[in-house]
């Protein structure tokens, strides 16, 4: 009986204490909630920027080609034999320069007796106009030798064209190419021997469709960029408009002259255009960093003033679907869903929520431009 009562009293002891630690631990617990419920987190330190409104270039985007003002594939007319190659290949030359001479040692030789037969029969014309002016020969006579002169010069001046077009020249300023033939070498004709190319100025030649025509004009200010150039466009001018229209694409070609000083733009490159218009449209812009991209819509977090009535000077984050547009850089037009003046965040955009509290912190904001040119580039 004795050991009954003490196994009780345990028991009841335990139940005691354990219901002494459960309403401790129960109390505890519901302090923690009470706590998580009334817990606000520290707000979120972003960088801002302002929606913007400016005015941009309207400009019409083409793919071109680069071609020259003059291009040449210098050839030999007549047959014959390389005896003398005036040229490095990649050189630079002048109108005019020598280019390559053929073996001309017959064509010599024949306009050596060619000379002695023309200036015979230029002196014996000049006896017999003397007789004839004096009645002694008939006119005849006068006329044959005439005409004996004239063919004597007429075989010099063939002899001359033969030996000229052995001659090979360069007939504009340009860059040659790589030469195609050698020393000994025996032509035919039509061979190629060098390509020539004029560099400066250049072509660059595009298309565009026909609902822009109306607004092509020449002298209109055109923007080329390739990978000879780096980062930094050339500008030209459009110089020609084809006069018809393509009835396969609809588009027109379009034809405009660039600055080539430093040959760095090449025949058969190929380059972007921009052709800029003379009108400029009206846009508001903000920072591409400050779009959250998502597959549904695209959206933007505007810095707002809390509407809470004891916290007016906290500022909140309201999550604003948009409409985008052009890029430009680090801009990006947007169409719909902001207005002038409004504060959005500018980076960090996918850490954020919908009425977050923020603070703003600008010291470290990045640097955006519309023509960006980074250093690595």
């Amino acid at each position: 009986m004795k050991m009954f009562l003490r196994i009780s009293m345990a028991l009841l002891g335990m139940i005691v204490v354990v219901g002494a630690l459960g309403a401790v631990k129960g109390l505890q617990i519901k302090r923690m909630i009470a706590h998580g419920e009334s817990f606000v987190p520290p707000p979120q330190t972003v960088s801002t920027a302002p929606v913007q409104r400016t005015a941009w270039e309207e400009t019409i985007q083409a793919v071109g080609t680069l071609a020259s003002v003059e291009g040449v594939v210098t050839t030999a007319e007549l047959p014959g034999k390389v005896v003398h190659i005036a040229f490095e290949s990649g050189a630079y030359v002048t109108a005019g320069q020598l280019l390559l001479q053929q073996d001309i040692s017959i064509e010599t030789a024949q306009l050596k007796v060619a000379t002695s037969e023309r200036d015979l029969a230029r002196k014996e014309l000049a006896r017999i106009q003397a007789l004839y002016d004096r009645n002694v020969v008939p006119v005849a006579q006068l006329e044959e030798l005439q005409s004996r002169l004239e063919q004597a010069v007429a075989q010099e001046e063939l002899i001359r064209a033969n030996i000229a077009k052995k001659t090979i020249r360069a007939p504009f300023i340009g860059r040659l190419g790589i030469r195609q033939v050698n020393i000994g070498e025996v032509l035919s004709s039509g061979q190629p021997i060098v390509t020539l190319q004029s560099l400066d100025p250049i072509y660059v030649n595009f298309q565009v469709p026909q609902q822009y025509l109306a607004s092509m004009r020449d002298d209109l200010i055109v923007r080329v960029r390739s990978d000879a150039l780096g980062d930094r466009p050339i500008e030209g001018k459009i110089s020609a408009l084809n006069p018809e229209v393509d009835s396969t694409t609809r588009n027109v070609k379009v034809q405009a002259t660039l600055p080539n000083s430093d040959e760095r733009l090449r025949p058969g490159m190929y380059a972007t255009v921009s052709v800029v218009l003379p009108v400029k449209k009206r846009v508001l812009t903000i920072p591409t960093t400050a779009i959250r991209f998502a597959p549904y819509a695209d959206s933007v977090f505007l810095v707002e003033t809390s509407g809470e009535s004891h916290a007016k000077d906290q500022l909140v984050l309201r999550q604003q679907f948009v409409q985008l547009g052009e890029r430009r850089g680090d801009y990006v037009v947007v169409q719909e869903g902001i207005d002038f003046g409004q504060q959005v965040v500018s980076t960090g955009v996918f850490k954020l929520r919908n009425g977050q509290t923020v603070v703003v912190d600008n010291n470290k904001s990045p640097t955006f431009e519309t023509a960006p040119r980074p250093k690595d580039a």
